[in-house]
This record gives C-alpha cells, sequence and structure tokens, in this order.
C-alpha cells in the first residue's frame, strides 16, 4: 500500500503521533548543527522528491528542499506551467510518467483534484502541500509547535478566526485527530466547508462555528488566522468587508487565555487580519511554526517513504 500524505482525515490518529514524534526526535538531533549536514544515518539517501508547483511558494519550496537535502535525498522542482501539465496533458499520464522517475511527489496545486489523481493514477507517494481544500503538512507544523510549547494538544482549546479556508479545513480535522476543542469564528459568507464540519461532529470533534470572534476566543489556548485574499480570490473589497470584525488584535487576545499562543500560516498582512502588535508580539510563534514545517514535513517524508 503506497503512503500518501493527501488529508488529514484519511490518517489514523497513531500515524499522526507518531509522525510528530519523529519529528520532534530529528528536529532535536540536529540542534546547533549547521543547515546542510546531514541527518545522522541519511534516512532518504538514494531517493528523489518530484516537487510541482502550480502556486507561488516560499516555505513549502525551501522547507521541503531542505528536508531533502538533510535526509540525504535529492529533489527536483517542477513548475506546473512549464510542464506539459500546463500544456493540457492529463494528469493520469503525468502521474504515470512521473512514477518512473522519482521515489515521491509533492504537490502544490490549484485544485485539490489534482492532488487526488496524482495519488490515484501514479505509484509513488504523493503529499498535498497546499491545494484550495486543504493544508494539511501547515497543520503538523503548528501541532508540532503546540506540543513544544505546551508539553501537549490534547484538551488544548484552539480557536480560528476569519474566513473558513483550506487551512481552517485541516484544523478542523486535526481536532478530531489530536482530540482538542476548536471554535471556528467566520462570517456567514465564509464559513468553514460544511462537509468536514459535519465529518468532524459525526467522528466525535468538539468544533463548532460562531459568528462572534470574542466569543470563540474566550479561554483559548491558542488564537489561529490566515490571509483574507488568497490567490484566486477575485472579490477582495466584499472580503475585506466581512472579515473586518475578525482581525487578531490585542483586545481580541485579551479574551484567550493568559499563555496564548498565536499562528499563522503566513503569509501575512499587517494591519490586515492581523496587527503587527500581535504576530511580532511575545505571544506569536509563528516563526516557531513557519520553522517547524522542515522538521515536521521530513517526517511525513519519513513515513511516505517507508522509513519511520
Amino acid at each position: 500500500m503506497t503512503n500518501h500524505f493527501l488529508d488529514l482525515k484519511d490518517m489514523p490518529s497513531e500515524i499522526l503521533w507518531h509522525i510528530l514524534d519523529i519529528a520532534k526526535v530529528w528536529k532535536d538531533a540536529r540542534r546547533g548543527l549547521p543547515s546542510g549536514v546531514l541527518d545522522e544515518g541519511a534516512p532518504l539517501a538514494g531517493h528523489t522528491l518530484a516537487m510541482i508547483f502550480e502556486k507561488s511558494s516560499t516555505r513549502t519550496r525551501i522547507s521541503f528542499e531542505m528536508a531533502m537535502r538533510q535526509l540525504g535525498g535529492t529533489s527536483l522542482v517542477l513548475q506546473g506551467n512549464t510542464m506539459q501539465l500546463g500544456r493540457g496533458e492529463t494528469i493520469e499520464d503525468t502521474a504515470k510518467v512521473i512514477s518512473g522517475y522519482v521515489d515521491a511527489v509533492m504537490v502544490r496545486a490549484d485544485h485539490h483534484n489534482t492532488a487526488v489523481e496524482l495519488a490515484s493514477k501514479g505509484s509513488v507517494p504523493v503529499i498535498n502541500a497546499l491545494t484550495d481544500r486543504s493544508h494539511p503538512c501547515q497543520l503538523m507544523a503548528d501541532m508540532l509547535t503546540i506540543k513544544e510549547h505546551f508539553g501537549s494538544i490534547q484538551g488544548r482549546k484552539m480557536a480560528w478566526m476569519g474566513d473558513g479556508n483550506n487551512v481552517a479545513t485541516s484544523l478542523m480535522e486535526a481536532a478530531v485527530k489530536y482530540d482538542f476543542p476548536l471554535t471556528l469564528a467566520c462570517p456567514g459568507e465564509y464559513s468553514p466547508n460544511a462537509e468536514v464540519l459535519a465529518w468532524a461532529r459525526e467522528h466525535g470533534g468538539d468544533v463548532s462555528v460562531t459568528i462572534d470572534p470574542f466569543a470563540a476566543t474566550k479561554g483559548a489556548h491558542v488564537v489561529f488566522t490566515d490571509t483574507w485574499i488568497s490567490m484566486g480570490d477575485d472579490d477582495k473589497d466584499a472580503r475585506m468587508d466581512a472579515l473586518a470584525p475578525f482581525q487578531v488584535n490585542d483586545a481580541l487576545m485579551q479574551f484567550a487565555e493568559p499563555n496564548a499562543i498565536f499562528l499563522h500560516c503566513l503569509p501575512a498582512h499587517r494591519g490586515e487580519e492581523v496587527t503587527a502588535s500581535v504576530i511580532d508580539g511575545p505571544q506569536s510563534l509563528v516563526w516557531a511554526a513557519a520553522e517547524n514545517r522542515l522538521h515536521a514535513q521530513k517526517a511525513i517524508l519519513g513515513w511516505c517513504l517507508g522509513k519511520i
């Protein structure tokens, strides 16, 4: 069976916990080492990862490329608009061809079905590094950050502010898999994915939705948000108006626990979804989570390729 990493809801909880444990072990083992030094044993020596980008990228490209380098493997960067995929070749044909060249595929895709079809039609592991539906790699980095900071994830109250987007979808799935209560504060027209919300509740998740950001934040240990305008959104003015009351600022953070932390997947727009005083303040662990993309994804790669 091929180990794909497409959505958290499809992964057994014990595997997700194991990935976090390995990420922490491998991270700790590297303390004090230069970035280019290989991990002990170079677990992915001889392995090659193809990285397909249909969307612009900073953290995803650098973190996956460095992950493969530190694990002893190599990576290939493929831009969707320079591939035959961008000129009409089918995803099925692309998947079959790439499977004959590399050991795994990471894709940052415009449409979730691209990742799903690459996985179903190819013969090597496929990792969803972001689609319009979900962003599971980001949530693994967030969970690692929360575990490091608080010592535990289970039972930590979490709150999401703003657009019920792809990151919010993965956060709802994480709430079930990692057993924590979650409240999403979203304007009605930008509510979270209804099917995923229903799935979370059916699987025992303590997940609720409100239009009141202060009620959602009350007593929270972690407050999340994301940019209000994503690539492909063509309703900027409407979004800005609807989402303005959901800005994460000092007044909102006062409703959270005194030791609460703030997380954002980046890129951030200070003065829109979050104020500079919050994202650059003492409660922000945004930069720690950004670094943890590297460590979480190394463990994901290790699992996908049967090394952990």
